[in-house]
């Protein structure tokens, strides 16, 4: 199947210290994460104030960040916020490391 060597990111945007959260996966997170930042992004983003990138991973494979995405949507809230806090103890804004 074409393009599902390309690699992608599975992230978490959050407004604040263990606030509201959305999972999403991109092949292109900077450019993602500015489309969520200037309102071209999903709604909920927009909607929630959901500008601060609280964590991401990087997959080999698009397909398999698909899959880690819906695996991580089904997760509790609290297993969220634990995988955040193991790279992001204080939730700072990711952003500005992937420039």
């Amino acid at each position: 199947m074409a393009g599902t060597k390309q690699g992608g990111w599975v992230y978490m945007m959050a407004d604040r210290y263990r606030g509201t959260l959305y999972v999403g996966v991109t092949s292109d997170l900077a450019s993602r994460i500015h489309q969520h930042r200037t309102g071209s992004g999903f709604d909920f983003c927009g909607r929630y104030s959901l500008y601060r990138l609280v964590w991401a991973e990087r997959g080999e494979n698009i397909v398999d960040c698909i899959e880690q995405e819906k695996r991580l949507k089904r997760w509790r809230r609290q297993w969220k916020f634990d995988l955040i806090e193991r790279s992001n103890p204080d939730w700072r804004d990711m952003f500005e490391l992937l420039n």
